[in-house]
């Protein structure tokens, strides 16, 4: 079978399980308005929690940086590619996340795999929620190590697994979402924690969709939970609620030594551009001043979930941005979906595998409005009787 053949079989399954996907254009800035295909969208499929990737400050810091060193870093960190605008930025994360120091990289996802495969091997022990995002599990899985997933939040589970199998190996990482990007639900960050030192572990804890959203200063889940230990690392993104672009590690010194020196990610990729650096710094900044952006996220979930709830829909148990609409087949959430954007909301259908079952997901948004919910539940009412 030549490989033509064979992609075209394999795209031919995929489109028969409707699980097909291709990219959506959007036109214009991004916000809680888009225009798709020549259409206005109300957008409750945007991870830019706050509103940031449009605000003038970060495009004006973005501006500021291409005008100052141009459109790109020329090299990797260790070679041409370092500025101290990269220094500036781990410093206000690991301030900001009470932390010794930080790490930035070209993305989370690089972040997650590089970090994982630098401090795991052979030798080694990988326990993961079976819910991670896939950048934990390809990174669990090129370290070598051998890799046990448990049941999702199952501390019970994931401590009879450690009973089992943690005297076997040398060094053993846990390894979680801390907000769960498909469901919209916390880790027992506590009880993680607990377990953690019981059975000598390593915590890493992935806080993309957490930062400047969970906690009293937008610093995450660890703040939320008022967490703390030296065996904890923190790995999240720029991309989500700072609207900028990239990702970062932080903890101990001796942690971002260490990856400096063998985290492949960052020691053979060219270091982040200038611009999404002055981005995602003032939006540090900004993150930590206006708590106001936060609140009116969160005014916004409530209200969400409080339609849902009177409109006796099945949802999953969120307490995040993340909200979910139970789905029985992926071929019912892509009719739903398709029917909310001719209603005038563009909320995608999430399908296997990517999840075990098919749901509709709304991301919100500090600066969706009133009416924008009020639409919505009106929305999904004419649907639902149709």
């Amino acid at each position: 079978m030549s490989l033509t053949e064979y992609l075209s079989k394999s795209l031919n399954t995929i489109k028969r399980a409707n699980w097909y996907r291709q990219e959506k254009t959007i036109t214009g800035l991004s916000g809680a308005v888009i225009e798709l295909d020549g259409k206005k969208l109300v957008n409750f499929a945007s991870n830019d929690y706050l509103g940031l990737a449009s605000d003038e400050r970060l495009i004006n810091a973005a501006i500021e940086a291409l005008q100052k060193y141009g459109t790109g870093s020329t090299g990797s960190r260790l070679l041409s590619g370092h500025r101290k605008l990269h220094e500036d930025l781990e410093t206000a994360i690991a301030s900001w996340k009470g932390t010794e120091k930080a790490l930035i990289f070209s993305s989370g996802y690089s972040a997650n795999m590089g970090t994982i495969a630098a401090l795991m091997n052979q030798k080694d022990l990988i326990l993961g929620d079976e819910y991670n995002h896939s950048s934990l599990k390809n990174g669990a899985k090129l370290s070598q190590s051998q890799v046990i997933e448990y049941s999702h939040n199952n501390c019970q589970d994931l401590e009879a697994k450690l009973h089992k199998n943690r005297s076997h190996y040398r060094h053993c990482l846990i390894i979680s979402d801390s907000v769960f990007s498909m469901d919209g639900d916390l880790c027992p960050l506590p009880e993680l924690v607990a377990i953690a030192k019981k059975y000598d572990c390593w915590l890493l804890l992935d806080e993309a969709h957490a930062t400047g959203v969970i906690g009293k200063t937008g610093a995450g889940c660890l703040e939320h939970f008022d967490v703390k230990g030296e065996n904890i690392i923190q790995i999240g993104t720029l991309s989500k609620a700072m609207g900028s672009l990239g990702g970062y590690v932080t903890g101990s010194e001796v942690l971002i030594d260490f990856l400096r020196n063998r985290c492949p990610t960052w020691i053979y990729t060219t270091a982040l551009s200038p611009a999404d650096t002055a981005a995602a710094l003032k939006a540090v900044e900004i993150i930590q001043r206006e708590s106001e952006k936060r609140q009116q996220l969160w005014q916004n979930i409530t209200l969400l979930k409080q339609n849902l709830t009177s409109l006796n829909l099945s949802f999953f148990p969120s307490e995040s941005a993340i909200l979910c609409l139970k789905s029985k087949t992926a071929e019912q959430a892509l009719i739903l979906s398709l029917k909310l954007q001719e209603n005038g909301f563009f909320a995608p259908a999430i399908r296997p595998p990517t999840v075990p079952t098919s749901r509709i997901r709304f991301s919100v948004m500090a600066t969706h409005k009133l009416e924008h919910f009020t639409q919505l539940n009106k929305a999904i009412a004419r649907i639902d009787n149709t």
